[in-house]
């Protein structure tokens, strides 16, 4: 498992021609607005406030870098989907995310999030789908497990496989509450980003 001994928030980018250009390997974080993939960011780094969070969906907007160990890329995507975000800026979130997968080189690995309680849609498949055809490999990440029993998590789980068309391996149940799922995260990252995460 990678120890994390720096992080830190390295740009903003609101458009592709910002993106910041280095060899580093670089983990990509998607998913729906209130997935809680700012949460899951800090509680996977150690940091309380490394991401902003807040009780709105809608926090993120631009793609956000970080640098892991001065060796690793994260990048934070916008979420999706927010159905009270102004139409103008809805409407850019989706095509940022699609020139991000297509046009970044150094993304070796990308989490894309589902909240355990809510079935996976159209946008979500379509990731999936772009992920894909780029050959980006994919985990996905089931957040706010803590919410759930364990009955209702196990039935929920086989729904979310029957809609995606995948096997229950391929999902990673998280919470960043408790702070489950953390080493088998890192651990894909460190397995992704090479040999290069886990220098101390």
């Amino acid at each position: 498992m990678i120890k994390i001994n720096d992080v830190y928030f390295l740009k903003s980018c609101g458009s592709p021609s910002q993106f910041p250009e280095y060899q580093y390997p670089e983990i990509a974080f998607l998913g729906r607005s209130n997935v809680g993939k700012s949460s899951l960011i800090n509680m996977l780094m150690n940091r309380k406030n490394l991401v902003k969070t807040g009780s709105r969906p809608g926090v993120t907007r631009t793609v956000n870098f970080f640098i892991l160990n001065n060796v690793i890329s994260i990048a934070d995507l916008p979420g999706f989907g927010y159905a009270n975000m102004p139409w103008g800026v809805k409407r850019t979130f989706m095509p940022l995310i699609k020139r991000y997968i297509t046009g970044r080189d150094n993304l070796k690995l990308a989490f894309l999030l589902i909240d355990i309680r809510r079935v996976p849609e159209r946008r979500e498949r379509e990731l999936l789908a772009l992920l894909a055809e780029n050959k980006i490999p994919v985990a996905v990440i089931l957040t706010k497990c803590d919410k759930l029993p364990r009955g209702r998590r196990t039935r929920n789980i086989k729904s979310i496989c029957a809609e995606l068309g995948v096997d229950d391996t391929a999902l990673f149940p998280t919470s960043a509450k408790t702070r489950s799922g953390r080493k088998e995260l890192l651990d894909l990252i460190a397995e992704y980003a090479g040999s290069s995460a886990v220098k101390p």
